[in-house]
């Protein structure tokens, strides 16, 4: 996948005769493609979801004087609908997380998959991932993308959306922020977090872990896990189910699955990581989990 333009003179001998910022160009191109640092794409368990019914497609999301890129699908000419955040892996805004947020609109969401690394740098450009690591992810402050997620809950309220009917997923590093926003934000109905690290260090950008903040979920969350995940030791998880034990009454409804044979990532379907039989059986458990919870 070629690596967007630096500089907005790039952009422009891209697109004649229009100006525009390399936001701007990062803003039309997201969730097409996949990011650079995954390929090459496994292409034969790549799950494709058209289009045909549902408006899907970049948008843009005011926070404060920023404009923040985000991808949006949801059926066509419709109002009032559940919302569904769909939180990224590290590699930020790329055709399998659009997927993801089309699969949901086909069930009648409204799902929105915010690029909450662009104003750190191009997640989908870097080739390799320990410098996609420490040049952006690493950078990414913990408070800047729960004041991101409210303003994408309130942006969907603008537009009509049903926001009393709120529900956030994420994968990997989408799954810690979703554990991170059920402790945040009163409005989220449910929670499902896909093998999202639950322990660390504390740091200024991440001052505090999943772990730390069971007795301040506002949300039940369900955490799908693989138990062959060689980032998340399954004493990470043993301690999470304590201290929600511990926790709060959202908390005390939260619950885990993990999948004793599924590694890191069985979810991602265009990598090698992926299977399918965790995979399908985590995304049914996750629909049910938010129509249980009122997130339907």
């Amino acid at each position: 996948m070629p690596t967007p333009p630096d500089t907005v003179e790039d952009v422009d001998a891209l697109v004649p005769g229009r100006a525009f910022s390399r936001r701007d160009f990062v803003a039309t191109s997201l969730g097409t493609g996949f990011a650079a640092a995954t390929l090459p794409v496994t292409a034969q368990t790549v799950i494709k979801t058209d289009t045909a019914g549902l408006t899907a497609g970049p948008v843009t999301i005011p926070v404060g004087d920023f404009r923040m890129p985000a991808y949006r699908a949801m059926p066509e000419g419709r109002s009032g609908l559940p919302v569904v955040l769909v939180v990224s892996e590290i590699f930020g805004v790329h055709e399998h997380i659009a997927d993801v947020a089309r699969r949901f609109a086909r069930l009648g969401y409204c799902a929105i998959a915010p690029d909450l690394f662009v104003r750190q740098g191009d997640a989908t450009a870097y080739t390799e991932i320990a410098k996609l690591m420490t040049e952006v992810i690493a950078r990414v402050p913990d408070a800047q993308v729960m004041g991101d997620l409210d303003a994408t809950v309130a942006w969907a309220k603008a537009q009509g959306m049903a926001t009393e009917r709120l529900g956030v997923t994420g994968f990997c590093w989408g799954g810690r922020i979703t554990w991170l926003y059920a402790a945040h934000q009163p409005a989220v109905k449910a929670g499902v977090a896909w093998y999202g690290r639950l322990v660390g260090t504390a740091s200024e950008a991440q001052p505090r872990h999943p772990v730390e903040l069971a007795g301040e979920l506002k949300a039940p969350v369900l955490g799908l896990y693989g138990g062959q995940d060689q980032g998340i030791p399954l004493d990470t998880v043993d301690k999470m189910k304590t201290a929600l034990a511990q926790g709060s009454p959202a908390a005390r409804r939260s619950e885990f699955v993990v999948f004793p044979d599924a590694p890191h990532a069985f979810h991602a379907d265009y990598r090698p990581s992926y299977r399918q039989g965790p995979a399908e059986e985590g995304w049914k458990r996750c629909l049910a989990w938010f129509k249980a919870h009122g997130v339907a």
